[in-house]
């Protein structure tokens, strides 16, 4: 018997951005619910190996620990993160989800709206708001080594 293989189709960033807004639709204004989607997200994330949760690795701003792991890999940026904060993990997560396996021109032109659109930032405190923001801009500066 033979299978053809589906050829897997890399998504851009707006794409992946698209496919997470739909997401929280179904959710409606159950933020309980949306919660507990953001950490079931950072429950599925990949372990980073354990020795690449250094202090140099450590996201400054962030009120938890936020590991990031960056490496290129054929002309695309690939990211491994880990937090000690399950709502933080989460979000690390979807950050990952969004800007993992792109080119790094891409990741440092993304505006990143679907946080606003999902209503994310409006329902974090100051301090993960602020972590976010953190996230965000290391992940971007870190492509941006690599341009």
């Amino acid at each position: 018997m033979l299978f053809k293989l589906k050829r897997l189709k890399i998504m851009t960033i707006k794409e992946i951005e698209k496919e997470i807004i739909e997401e929280f639709e179904i959710f409606g204004d159950d933020w309980e619910s949306k919660y507990e989607h953001i950490i079931d997200l950072g429950k599925s994330l990949p372990l980073i190996n354990l020795n690449l949760k250094t202090n140099d690795r450590i996201i400054k701003g962030c009120q938890s620990n936020v590991w990031l792991n960056t490496d290129l890999i054929n002309d695309k940026i690939l990211y491994t993160a880990d937090s000690d904060a399950i709502i933080t993990k989460g979000m690390i997560a979807l950050m990952v989800r969004v800007l993992s396996n792109q080119k790094a021109e891409d990741i440092v032109k993304a505006d990143m709206d679907f946080i606003n659109q999902i209503g994310l930032k409006e329902h974090l405190s100051p301090t993960r708001a602020n972590g976010l923001l953190s996230m965000i801009n290391e992940m971007k500066k870190e492509a941006l080594k690599r341009i």
